[in-house]
């Protein structure tokens, strides 16, 4: 309806103040159903949905906090022009601000420069996706008229908060873990959104890890005991275990591998936003590297403070049947017998092998996404489920193989009782690559790999179905 009014009566630039006045006034005619001369919080909302405004959550509250100068809860028509003048003066300031060789219109690559800006690396093809929604002419170029007609009811402020909307309405996968997601809205916060999406994700990571358990376990055993038992495979192991503790022993330590996903991700997201702010000078232009250090920061913040369950983990898969009734009754016996150094064993190596994980994981996905992107999705900016699931695959299987070996060497030391000598991180790699050669420091890793595609289909799955619960788009 906006464009069909600016391009009925507006054919020109003669009279232009009378003739955008006129629209005002006939969209404020719109808005005031009952005739009154005022504009209240309701009436804009039906008005926005019906223009299909769909700006976030709750934009007409963002309009109606600018606009009331008199707080009366109604915008007369004289508050309503103030607002839209006010509100296209710095639509125009930050037209100009992504117009940057000041041709008049604004392209692709303009746009990719000013989605960077907030730390957020896209391709071509995703920005001209965002051109396209707002390209009236198929030009694939922005306007000065395309932009304003489109922004005209958006309760944006500055680029800033466009760049913000880009990236939350069109899709753009930006590779970070679920369990370290990029910062919430303000309209996220307000909504209660936030703590849906966690809850959708701690859900999914339980079922994932509930189902890869047994894969799991066979891991830790093979990475602490087959230096012994070199021979024995995967098959093997398996019958060993069910024969030792019955079916159920596969998810031995599962119950505590859930259920400290609660406290970790909290943490990890706590941290992860405190980083940011120290590592950004106004909590807006944060490029990917200081991403990926406040992602390692927040990660290894949190492995500190669940560690203690870690350990509690390891010793629960490796113990044998009836050695421990359950998680307090593991935790209290290490605490009696090995005294509290024992929940910060292998602390180091765990430590250590966080950054190249992350490192890898995220460029990795980024790389291969992108690349799809680049040049085989076509006008879509979202690569959809079976591509991301794909790169999702490479990435953690490129980061299992670079943190592997530390890995080892934390679980190794996790599992020494008190009865041997305590072994630091050097004296036992130096042990392991004599006893053992190189091949000793991946042990284990078939199990692990072979759990990679399943766990992330898994999860894939999982977090779809449990946000659709959620009512989470």
């Amino acid at each position: 309806m906006l464009r069909w009014l600016q391009d009925f009566l507006l054919p020109s630039q003669a009279c232009q103040d009378d003739n955008n006045r006129l629209v005002y006034e006939i969209l404020f005619e719109d808005l005031d159903r009952n005739g009154d001369g005022v504009v209240d919080i309701l009436e804009l909302r039906e008005g926005l949905k019906h223009w299909s405004s769909s700006f976030g959550i709750d934009p007409e509250k963002e309009i109606f906090k600018n606009a009331d100068l008199n707080a009366d809860s109604g915008l007369d028509f004289e508050e309503f022009v103030q607002y839209l003048q006010d509100h296209e003066k710095k639509m125009k300031l930050a037209f100009k601000s992504l117009d940057k060789n000041d041709d008049g219109v604004i392209d692709a690559s303009e746009v990719v420069a000013a989605v960077r800006s907030l730390g957020i690396h896209i391709s071509l093809s995703q920005a001209n996706g965002i051109l396209k929604s707002m390209d009236s002419d198929g030009s694939m170029t922005v306007d000065w008229d395309e932009w304003r007609d489109y922004f005209f009811l958006h309760p944006a402020k500055n680029i800033t908060d466009i760049v913000r909307f880009w990236k939350h309405s069109t899709i753009i996968d930006i590779g970070e873990s679920i369990s370290i997601p990029d910062e919430f809205t303000e309209q996220e916060k307000k909504s209660g959104e936030w703590w849906k999406r966690l809850v959708a994700a701690g859900i999914a990571s339980a079922i994932t890890r509930t189902c890869a358990a047994p894969l799991d376990r066979m891991k830790v055993t093979m990475q602490v005991r087959s230096s012994k038992l070199t021979k024995m495979g995967l098959v093997h192991m398996f019958k060993q275990m069910v024969k030792e503790g019955g079916f159920f022993s596969l998810w031995r330590g599962n119950g505590i591998n859930v259920l400290k996903i609660a406290p970790e991700t909290v943490i990890k997201i706590g941290a992860y936003e405190q980083y940011k702010k120290l590592l950004s000078f106004d909590d807006a232009h944060l490029g990917v590297l200081q991403r990926f250090i406040a992602g390692c920061m927040a990660g290894a913040t949190s492995q500190t403070c669940v560690y203690p369950m870690e350990v509690i983990k390891t010793r629960l898969i490796l113990g044998k049947t009836g050695e421990y009734s359950g998680i307090i009754d593991c935790g209290r016996k290490l605490l009696k017998r090995e005294g509290i150094q024992a929940f910060s064993k292998g602390y180091v190596p765990n430590l250590l092998s966080i950054i190249p994980y992350a490192g890898l994981d995220l460029t990795i996905f980024e790389l291969l996404k992108n690349y799809w992107l680049e040049h085989h999705a076509g006008n879509s900016v979202n690569p959809g489920i079976v591509i991301v699931l794909g790169c999702s695959t490479v990435s953690h299987t490129f980061g299992q193989l670079a943190s592997f070996p530390l890995n080892l060497v934390r679980t190794r030391m996790q599992a020494v009782m008190l009865e041997k000598e305590t072994i630091r991180m050097m004296q036992l790699i130096r042990e392991i690559y004599t006893k053992e050669g190189k091949k000793g420091f991946f042990r284990g890793l078939t199990p692990n790999v072979l759990k990679l595609l399943p766990a992330v289909g898994i999860g894939c799955v999982a977090h779809e179905q449990v946000k659709f619960f959620f009512g989470l788009t």
